[in-house]
């Protein structure tokens, strides 16, 4: 008997995987600006990898089937150990290997920062969850450097090109991960509310008492978190293994059961009489552990924009082969609006990102890029990270059902997105800490006008927008009231003037025509007319 064809498959777009990430202009343009021209072949050689078929089957895998956390062994005994899937561990050895957790604090090269930053970028379209343990491992070093001891004994090791997972003694382990672990359930990001103690004993180390609340990454080899001396609150590093080879008493109670970040364990622990060493100046714990902080900011802003490239990638996909209506989604004027408008979203993202890595490179040495990182990092962790939601959802709908579902990796994207606003303070805390900066170091205003400035004279939009920002901060009732105002127009006015100098120039129209006019609709595809968005698309 011959059946009727009922299932001809058509009008489908073909897989997207195996593609390139590193194929990416604002990303490659940002690279050669920032001064690492030198790392495009490494970063490209990780684009391959991560747009590929088998790196992409380990992030989803690792996805799939989220960490189980092992309390005590058949036995009854306390292990407090963390089952990964095993694509988890290819994942973070790629990583390590190629330096997302340490490079640039063992290569002297100008525009480490920047190449890091990059690789981070084209390795995150694998697998975002495995980025927060290799965030915050980065971000550790600077913070532990206030303990010169310390530092001296462990940065090499967090360094190192080596994954070396598994419960030992640091010092006998080739590499080391680091976690932080700062929030507590009474407080969240008022962290000066902790009630975590720590009790000095006669050898120098402390004993720390006390409940966390969020910490990821439990399975890492050492950890900074705070607590309370007699002094106030003190940053301490407190080691999985101590030196003897016994055990820290750092107890798992629970894994978190989170909306995304799947592949990623994120826990509440009990310091039920850890021992901890001091970091940094007793009671300045805050003040010590934002140099870690900071640098996680910027990997937010950079997970954030990652995000953004692989949904617009998705998105622009699709819409190159699906046809309604009698033409290609793509040739459609309004799906064009959308389109251009995801791809200006992300390229500005990226662009920003990259220089805010730039100015990472150079802030050792250089007061005025110093004093712009501070805010750049404040008010881009705000915009970007807030704008990352909302741009996964419009690329989401640009498959339609399709996207819906989770066999398109959309659902995963989507899921991902909220968490970059939230880690290292929600929007609010970045906000005020955008404020803060200002009162407290006021040279970082004057870098901040100094860096938009070069590109004053070449959009009058933009220039009227440069203005807007000088009367904002001229008025101070209800500043804090107009917080979010406020450092949104920063935040925008700083993505506009990277774009005017450095981007594409139908981008950067498309930008200051829309963010910086009043005419902005408010969602994504209502760019306004006479936008150049062949010119946008061919970007992708």
């Amino acid at each position: 008997m011959t059946f009727p064809a009922t299932h001809d498959v058509f009008n489908q777009a073909p897989d997207l995987v195996p593609y390139q990430a590193a194929d990416d202009l604002s990303l490659l343009e940002g690279l050669h600006r920032e001064g690492a021209a030198w790392a495009e072949d490494e970063v490209r050689e990780l684009g391959a990898l991560a747009g590929g078929v088998e790196a992409q089957t380990w992030g989803r895998l690792a996805d799939e089937h989220p960490p189980v956390l092992h309390t005590h062994d058949r036995y009854g005994n306390r292990i407090d150990e963390v089952e990964f899937h095993p694509h988890w561990h290819d994942l973070m050895t790629v990583a390590v290997e190629h330096g997302l957790h340490g490079a640039p604090w063992r290569d002297t090269r100008p525009g480490a920062h920047v190449a890091r930053a990059a690789k981070f970028s084209v390795w995150g379209h694998a697998d975002a969850g495995h980025m927060c343990p290799i965030s915050m491992t980065y971000a550790a070093i600077p913070a532990l450097r206030h303990n010169p001891e310390l530092s001296a004994l462990y940065e090499p090791l967090l360094a190192a090109p080596h994954y070396d997972f598994g419960l030992r003694e640091p010092s006998s382990k080739r590499g080391l991960i680091a976690g932080m672990s700062m929030t507590e359930k009474q407080g969240g990001s008022d962290v000066r509310a902790n009630t975590t103690t720590a009790t000095p004993n006669a050898d120098g180390t402390h004993t720390i008492v006390g409940h966390k609340w969020f910490t990821s990454a439990p399975m890492s080899d050492l950890f900074l978190t705070l607590a309370n001396t007699e002094t106030g609150s003190s940053c301490f590093l407190l080691p999985r293994v101590l030196p003897d080879g016994s055990r820290n008493r750092i107890h798992i109670q629970r894994l978190k059961d989170k909306l995304g970040n799947k592949s990623n364990a994120s826990s509440e622990i009990e310091y039920q009489g850890a021992i901890g060493w001091l970091v940094g100046e007793e009671g300045r714990g805050v003040s010590t552990i934002i140099e870690m902080v900071n640098m996680t900011r910027l990997d937010c802003v950079i997970g954030s924009s990652t995000g953004m490239r692989a949904a617009t990638l998705r998105a622009v996909h699709h819409a190159r082969h699906r046809k309604a209506f009698g033409a290609l989604l793509i040739d459609q004027p309004l799906m064009r609006n959308v389109l251009a408008d995801l791809v200006v979203e992300s390229e500005a993202a990226t662009t920003v990102m990259m220089r805010l890595a730039g100015a990472t490179d150079r802030a050792g040495s250089d007061d005025q890029e110093a004093a712009l990182r501070r805010i750049a990092l404040a008010i881009t962790k705000y915009w970007v990270c807030k704008r990352a939601p909302a741009h996964s959802a419009e690329a989401l709908e640009c498959l339609g059902g399709n996207g819906y579902v989770e066999d398109s990796g959309m659902p995963r994207l989507y899921r991902e997105a909220p968490l970059m606003s939230i880690w290292e303070g929600s929007g609010n805390v970045a906000a005020l800490d955008a404020l803060r900066a200002m009162v407290k170091q006021p040279d970082s205003v004057e870098a901040f006008f100094s860096e938009v400035r070069l590109a004053q004279g070449a959009d009058s939009r933009l220039d009227d927008a440069i203005s807007r920002v000088g009367k904002e901060l001229a008025d101070f009732e209800n500043i804090e009231y107009r917080a979010r105002r406020i450092v949104e127009l920063m935040a925008l006015v700083l993505q506009g003037a990277q774009l005017v100098r450095h981007g594409h120039p139908a981008v950067a129209d498309a930008f200051c025509a829309s963010r910086l006019d009043s005419d902005w609709g408010i969602a994504l595809g209502t760019l306004p007319t006479g936008v150049d968005t062949a010119g946008i698309l061919s970007r992708i």
